[in-house]
C-alpha cells in the first residue's frame, strides 16, 4: 500500500514536472506578428535596359487594425511578389504595398482576404520610450522559420540618418538588442503597446538596434489618410553650430551657447525669401535653440529639425532669429522640397536612358552614382551643387553619357564615358527628355555637336550614320527599346 502511495506520487510530480517543463503557447498577440515574403526586382543603372535581377527577402510586419499591416519600407521595395504567413501556419497569404514612403522606411500592407486575421488583435501605438527603460522586439529574423523575441533596454534618443534612402534623418530610439535581416518591420513593445518598428542596426557594434518610434510612425499614418503619401515638408536651410567662442565674438554673440548660424538658403524652399546666410537663428515655435541647433522636447534634447518633422505640407512655424543683431521673428509656411530627392535612393522606378548611335545618356541621381563611381570633379561637383546652389532651376535633370557601345562610330570615343552633358548643337540640355528631342529632331542636323563639361573638344556624329549604327548596337546589345524616358 505504502509502495503503491510513493509510486502515485511520483507519477504526480512527473506529470506536474512536464507540465512546468512545456513551454506556453505564444499569446494571441504574437499571432499579430506577421512574417513577410518578398520577391524583388532590383533595377541595373549600368545596363538599364536590362529587367535587372531578381532576388528575396525576408521580413516582418504586423496587425494596426483591418487589414492594415504595418512594416518597413526596405522590407518590400522593389516588391514583384509579397507573401505573408501566420505564426505557426503553412498558409502564404498573397498581399500588396498600399503605401510606401522611403524617406522614413515604412509601409502598409494588405491581404487578399482579410478572413483568417480578423480575430487577431490589432496592436495600439503608446509614446516613445523612457531611457534605460525594457523593450521587447518580435519579428523572424534570419536564422529560423519561428518567431523570435528578444529584450533590450533604451539606450539613446537621437536624431539619426535612416539608411534605407540614405538621405533622410529622423527621430530614433536605440536598444541594446541586435537588430537582424528579417527583424525589419517588427514591433517593439512596452507594456503590451508598441513603441517602435525595428528597422536597422549597426555593423560596428554588437547588440545594437534602432526603432523608428511612435511620433515618425504616428505621422506617417496621418499623412496617408487622404488616400496619398506627401513626403515631408523641409525649412530648406542649412545651419552651422556656433560652438566656438572667436565666432561668436565675431557675429557679436555673447558666450551663452544659444542660437545656430544659418549658412545657405535653398531657392524655392520654404525658407527661400525669409530666411537669408548670416542670420542666427534663436528659437523655433517658441523653442529655444542652443548652439548645437538642439531643442528640449518632452525633456529630450533632440534637433530642432524634429519640430518640423511632425508637421506637414501647409504647416506654419514661427521662427525667431538674429539679423544684423536685430531680433526678427517670421512664420513660414512649410512644403516638401522635392529636388532632395536627387540624393536619396530611389525605388519601384525603371532607370531612364537614351542610346543614341552607340551613346548611352542618363539622368544623375544616387542610384546611378553608386552603379558608375564617377570621378570626374565637375560631374561630382554638379551633383553636390544640385541643391544647394539651385542648379535645380536652370537643369531639371544632370544628363550624363554613361556608356560608350562598341561600334564603328564610337572606336574612338571611350575616354568620353562618366561625363556630364552641357549643350547639343549649341542649346543647354535641361532634362533627359529635352535631351532626347535635340538627338532625336524631325529634321536631324548633319552633324550632331555634343559638347560635355570639363571636355576641350565636342563629340561629332555623322546624322547619316545614327541609323545603322542604333541597329547594329540594338541587335549586338541586345537592346529593346533605345530610350526610356519615365521612370
Amino acid at each position: 500500500m505504502h509502495r503503491l502511495r510513493a509510486i502515485l506520487i511520483l507519477l504526480a510530480f512527473a506529470v506536474s514536472a512536464t507540465a512546468a517543463d512545456k513551454p506556453a503557447l505564444p499569446s494571441d498577440v504574437y499571432k499579430s506578428v506577421l512574417r513577410i515574403e518578398v520577391a524583388t526586382q532590383t533595377p541595373d543603372y549600368r545596363t538599364p535596359w536590362n529587367a535587372g535581377r531578381f532576388s528575396g527577402a525576408i521580413g516582418t510586419g504586423f496587425i494596426i487594425g483591418n487589414n492594415r499591416i504595418l512594416t518597413n519600407a526596405h522590407v518590400v521595395s522593389n516588391a514583384r511578389r509579397v507573401l505573408i504567413n501566420i505564426y505557426g501556419s503553412p498558409k502564404k497569404y498573397p498581399a500588396k504595398v498600399d503605401f510606401i514612403a522611403h524617406d522614413c522606411d515604412l509601409a502598409l500592407l494588405s491581404v487578399e482576404n482579410f478572413a483568417d486575421f480578423a480575430g487577431f488583435p490589432a496592436f495600439e501605438f503608446d509614446d516613445i520610450p523612457a531611457l534605460e527603460s525594457q523593450v521587447r522586439v518580435i519579428g523572424y529574423p534570419i536564422g529560423g522559420e519561428r518567431l523570435s523575441v528578444t529584450r533590450g533596454v533604451v539606450s539613446r534618443i537621437d536624431f539619426q540618418a535612416y539608411s534605407h534612402s540614405r538621405a533622410d534623418s529622423h527621430l530614433i530610439v536605440q536598444i541594446d538588442a541586435a537588430i537582424n535581416p528579417g527583424n525589419s518591420g517588427g514591433p517593439c513593445i512596452q507594456n503590451g503597446k508598441v513603441v517602435g518598428v525595428a528597422f536597422q542596426g549597426l555593423r560596428q557594434a554588437d547588440n545594437t538596434g534602432y526603432i523608428i518610434p511612435t511620433p515618425v510612425v504616428k505621422r506617417f499614418l496621418k499623412d496617408i489618410e487622404d488616400g496619398t503619401y506627401d513626403h515631408y515638408a523641409e525649412l530648406g536651410s542649412t545651419e552651422f553650430p556656433l560652438f566656438n567662442p572667436a565666432m561668436r565674438k565675431a557675429l557679436g554673440r555673447p558666450d551663452d551657447d544659444k542660437g545656430v548660424l544659418i549658412t545657405n538658403v535653398v531657392a524655392t524652399s520654404s525658407a527661400d525669401g525669409l530666411l537669408k546666410p548670416g542670420d542666427i537663428l534663436m528659437a523655433i515655435e517658441g523653442l529655444p535653440i542652443d548652439s548645437a541647433g538642439m531643442v528640449v522636447i518632452d525633456g529630450e534634447n533632440v534637433n530642432f529639425h524634429e519640430i518640423i518633422e511632425r508637421k506637414f505640407a501647409g504647416d506654419k512655424i514661427s521662427l525667431r532669429f538674429l539679423r544684423n543683431g536685430v531680433q526678427q521673428e517670421q512664420q513660414i509656411e512649410l512644403k516638401p522640397l522635392h529636388w532632395s530627392r536627387m540624393y536619396a535612393i530611389d525605388y519601384e522606378s525603371k532607370p531612364r536612358y537614351i542610346v543614341f548611335a552607340g551613346l548611352v545618356f542618363q539622368p544623375l541621381d544616387t542610384n546611378l552614382f553608386a552603379s558608375q563611381k564617377f570621378d570626374d570633379v565637375t560631374l561630382r561637383r554638379l551633383y553636390s551643387d544640385y541643391v544647394p546652389k539651385g542648379i535645380f532651376q536652370k537643369r531639371q535633370d544632370i544628363v550624363v553619357l554613361t556608356r560608350i557601345e562598341s561600334d564603328p562610330v564610337t572606336s574612338q570615343l571611350d575616354s568620353f564615358a562618366g561625363f556630364a552633358v552641357d549643350k547639343i548643337n549649341g542649346t543647354e540640355v535641361r532634362d533627359l527628355a529635352h535631351a532626347y528631342e535635340l538627338l532625336y529632331p524631325q529634321e536631324p542636323p548633319e552633324f550632331f555637336v555634343i559638347n560635355l563639361f570639363g571636355v576641350n573638344r565636342p563629340l561629332v556624329i555623322p546624322a547619316a550614320k545614327v541609323s545603322a549604327a542604333n541597329d547594329r548596337v540594338q541587335k549586338a546589345g541586345g537592346i529593346t527599346r533605345l530610350s526610356n524616358l519615365k521612370p
